[in-house]
């Protein structure tokens, strides 16, 4: 597997370079991507929980924020 690249842009001279990351700029992108996996898996376990209860009292979304609101 080849790492991802990274693209660094000099503002003054307008040069971009565009290389493969080094291992420690990789071994931060793998950790990102995996906090950015598990932060989505949260959110639709919240969204599965949300529906359930919903579903559960018989109402819509739109209902629930009308009694909330």
């Amino acid at each position: 597997m080849t790492k991802p690249t990274i693209q660094i842009h000099n503002i003054e001279t307008g040069e971009i370079i565009e290389r493969e990351m080094n291992t420690q700029e990789f071994a931060e992108y793998k950790k990102s991507v995996e906090l950015a996996d598990d932060m989505h898996a949260e959110a639709a376990e919240k969204a599965a929980q949300r529906q359930l209860i919903l579903d559960k009292l018989g109402l819509t979304a739109d209902e629930a924020k009308l009694l909330l609101s």
